[in-house]
């Protein structure tokens, strides 16, 4: 029987713990972390005092509470401007998502798969919550099957046929019957999926401009299906207007 590497579980342990502050945005405490993850509780000091003595983390004395340094702020920041350039994939997302109210995301393509970089939020009672980091089937999912439209004909061929060999069943497509969504999609320029992850809801994902590296991105505004198909039209156009806003004349749109 193989060990567990040590090694894996603490790196494992480091991010956990660094998702939880993403999530709550407030101080813990030990026993708070300890709790959560079920981790012993000289397995989790041991851990959060490693983080601290590293620079990642510091401690309040007087509420016994740790709190992430600004050096996580900094790590990603030169992701963010790679990615997404300087301000306008930002400004995209936060154009289109106060004009909707829906949960509006950016995504693109991880190997086999669809992953949603950035999501925010909708205040509305009835919503379908996205977290970024969350996977879909890149030829089921409506961002997967629109990030494929970005693909040629050929290239779609070849990932349907490593997915139908490597992944899942329910991760699986037919080619023939895939195709003429592609090209639908290619043709009105977005797509509208409905029900496939969760039941009543979905989504409607733009390809946008091909970005710097070659990354291919989407923006999405997912929802309640019913909400999605009684505004379809209005949210495309805001998409729409906010393309031509943010990113018509954005230096960082790849035009090669």
């Amino acid at each position: 029987m193989t060990k567990p590497n040590p090694a894996i579980k603490t790196a494992r342990r480091i991010f956990e713990v660094l998702e939880y502050f993403e999530e709550i945005r407030r101080p813990v405490s030990l026993k708070e972390i300890s709790t959560k993850f079920s981790y012993p509780g000289s397995s989790a000091s041991a851990l959060l005092k490693s983080m601290v003595t590293l620079g990642y983390l510091f401690y309040h004395s007087d509420t016994r509470t740790y709190m992430p340094t600004m050096r996580i702020a900094r790590m990603g920041r030169w992701l963010e401007t790679k990615l997404f350039g300087e301000t306008s994939i930002m400004s995209l997302v936060e154009y289109v998502h106060a004009r909707t109210d829906e949960v509006t995301s950016i995504s693109t393509q991880s190997d086999l798969l669809a992953q949603y970089l950035h999501t925010i939020q909708s205040s509305q009672r009835l919503r379908f919550e996205v977290p970024p980091g969350d996977v879909r089937p890149l030829a089921i999912s409506g961002i997967g099957r629109t990030l494929l439209s970005l693909h040629t004909d050929d290239e779609i061929d070849r990932l349907v046929r490593r997915i139908n060999a490597t992944l899942a069943p329910e991760h699986h497509a037919n080619l023939e019957t895939l195709l003429p969504v592609i090209h639908r999609i290619r043709r009105d320029g977005y797509y509208i999926s409905r029900h496939v992850i969760t039941p009543e809801a979905g989504i409607i994902a733009m390809p946008l401009p091909r970005r710097n590296y070659g990354r291919n991105l989407v923006l999405g505004v997912g929802g309640p299906v019913s909400r999605l198909d009684s505004k379809e039209a209005q949210i495309v156009e805001i998409m729409r207007e906010g393309i031509r806003k943010f990113l018509e004349n954005d230096e960082q749109t790849d035009t090669g």
